[in-house]
């Protein structure tokens, strides 16, 4: 392991770790952040993605040994919990910290292309919520889904927030972005998916009625508007998951899971 002491929050080597909360909102140039212990080990053993660095509470070199001795040449920055706060702008418990790099992201049609066979994917539309995006993730690597589409308005799962909801699984699920929900919807055409909406409308089929194709996306949109009408007219079928009819509607996040594990089931 490369352990490389650090006594001051000014090294410059560390800039990318520096007022974490700020650069989260401007982004780090074709670069991320990954947060926790959980987090990392995915980001060093399963990950997509190619870890440039850590920067590590000194009491926590001990929990990645393991992991560490894999990468010899990864640069592993230690610090005192007194600096690490320095460093990153706010009391940082967890003590983990891992910088990665972003690459180059395939296109919605590159990525689709990719998959061969049956397949479930979930695309997104407008959900720029970063709890929710990090549980659609960690709910599709839990059910199997191939891929996540995002449209151009939905928040980047590289966000190191939803990164951490997502328990690393934002980094293993791969993703592309389309620029808006009919260009992510042309790409799905293209690659012979059947488009499936989600909407709690009484006209959609009820869930547990459905028979799932063997190349399905499922179409989920933010809390509140859902998915918008044209996207709705471009589906082939409505789907609705049911529920008390007193009651408005499940979180994004959690109908995913549901739906994703009715196609895990009955695909």
């Amino acid at each position: 392991m490369r352990l490389l002491p650090l006594s001051s929050p000014d090294d410059p080597r560390i800039a990318v770790y520096r007022n974490v909360r700020e650069r989260d909102l401007v982004g780090r140039e074709g670069m991320f952040l990954a947060e926790g212990e959980v987090v990392v080990r995915v980001l060093l053993t399963k990950g997509r993605f190619r870890a440039e660095s850590l920067l590590l509470e000194e009491r926590r070199v001990a929990a990645l040994e393991d992991v560490l001795a894999q990468h010899p040449d990864l640069p592993v920055y230690v610090a005192p919990q007194a600096v690490m706060n320095e460093i990153a702008g706010f009391p940082i418990h967890r003590g983990i910290l891992a910088a990665g790099l972003r690459g180059e992201e395939p296109s919605p049609d590159e990525l689709l292309a990719s998959l061969d066979g049956p397949a479930t994917v979930v695309a997104l539309e407008g959900i720029a919520n970063h709890d929710n995006v990090g549980g659609i993730f960690r709910n599709a690597a839990a059910f199997g889904a191939r891929a996540v589409l995002l449209d151009g308005t939905s928040c980047d799962p590289l966000y190191r927030k939803a990164i951490r909801v997502s328990v690393g699984a934002a980094l293993r699920v791969p993703f592309a972005r389309a620029t808006s929900s009919a260009e992510m919807i042309a790409s799905l055409r293209r690659a012979g998916f059947t488009l499936l909406a989600l909407t709690p409308r009484r006209e959609a089929k009820p869930l547990e009625t459905f028979s799932f194709p063997e190349r399905t996306a499922l179409l989920l949109g933010a809390e509140g508007p859902g998915l918008v009408d044209e996207t709705l007219a471009a589906a082939d079928e409505l789907v609705r998951i049911d529920i008390e009819s007193d009651f408005d509607s499940l979180n994004v996040a959690a109908a995913s899971a549901v739906a994703l594990h009715a196609a895990r089931t009955r695909a």
